[in-house]
């Protein structure tokens, strides 16, 4: 833990109110009172800030929190003591969520956050919440996209961390997405705040940690604004995906029979378009687009098919088949039944 003094970034907290003010208008336009905004708390420095920016903010906001146990690391229970602590020297209403992390195929981390979103998603209802905050900043974006770059991701993967989402249908919002760690902590230090350090973030056998500790490092110590300018790119490349989730709903308006699509319009489309769509499809249904070299061939094979195939794509959450002019849409459970 940490807490020393320093001048803080004086625009902080007008950049975090600026932010919220633009996103949540529909909200404060509905509500007689306050909107209720629920922070996720891990106790570290980024949500620690976050919080203590949003209770310096107040009376606009009501606030709560909550905080993930996830009984990973020997000192679950001493962060826990701590958001505790903070919570009841801000005043805020604080929830202690305990998982379990059970990984299925999808590895500690992925398990974890699946974990952590079941639980933010139970606070919002336990508080009856209008929006979700969490702490990301900006060298959490420039490390997202070198993450994302070097899986090979498309457009989408390299928009980032979204400023704004829908999550359990209420806006998930990142206020400190555009603020750099160094105005962060200097604000933790000006308000003499205290925050937790998770031991495994050091680990760099994690391939996050090791962009984090190493190669963002590196990369700044010969380019000294790579951070600002990796976050940059992400949002040009977030703004293309807009463009291109634009460009797939006119093709599906196009194309639509109900929830499946008609085989012969789609045969229609450039081959790029043709997976711009298949991949907007597969994402509004919630289901995990393939690797780009499947997608592909099965688009292929919906263009170029004689009459009497059916090309069919198999995926964890169900199928992709077509057959008498239609592409459907089966889900796993109703997979079997086609």
């Amino acid at each position: 833990m940490a807490a020393t003094r320093n001048s803080p970034p004086p625009d902080l907290a007008r950049r975090v109110g600026d932010f919220l003010a633009d996103r949540l208008a529909g909200q404060i336009a509905a509500r007689a009172g306050a909107p209720q905004l629920c922070v996720g708390l891990s106790g570290g420095c980024d949500s620690t800030v976050l919080l203590h920016l949003l209770a310096v903010l107040r009376p606009r906001y009501e606030l709560c929190a909550v905080h993930v146990h996830h009984g990973l690391s020997p000192n679950a229970d001493a962060w826990a003591e701590h958001c505790t602590a903070l919570c009841a020297e801000l005043a805020i209403p604080l929830q202690i969520s305990r998982v379990a992390v059970a990984p299925h195929g999808e590895g500690l981390e992925a398990a974890a956050r699946n974990a952590r979103y079941q639980a933010f998603a139970a606070a919002l209802d336990a508080f009856a919440a209008d929006a979700l905050l969490l702490g990301q900043h900006r060298g959490d974006q420039a490390e997202t996209l070198l993450f994302n770059l070097l899986r090979g991701s498309g457009v989408t993967g390299l928009g980032g961390i979204p400023a704004q989402r829908v999550f359990h249908s209420r806006p998930l919002l990142r206020p400190l997405l555009t603020s750099a760690r160094s105005e962060i902590e200097a604000w933790a230090q000006a308000h003499g705040l205290r925050w937790i350090e998770d031991e495994s973030n050091a680990d760099t056998a994690f391939s996050r940690n090791h962009l984090r500790h190493e190669l963002l490092p590196l990369l700044g110590s010969r380019f000294p604004a790579a951070e600002a300018a990796l976050a940059r790119s992400a949002a040009h490349c977030a703004e293309a995906g807009e463009l291109l989730d634009q460009l797939a709903e006119l093709d599906w308006a196009t194309v639509a029979d109900g929830d499946s699509a008609r085989w012969p319009a789609l045969r229609q489309l450039p081959l790029a378009r043709l997976k711009n769509l298949l991949r907007y499809r597969l994402r509004q249904l919630g289901w995990q687009p393939p690797n780009s070299e499947r997608l592909e061939e099965f688009a292929r094979q919906l263009q170029n098919a004689a009459p009497d195939r059916h090309p069919e794509l198999h995926l964890p959450a169900g199928r992709m088949r077509a057959g008498r002019g239609l592409l459907c849409w089966l889900p796993a459970a109703a997979a079997g039944t086609g």
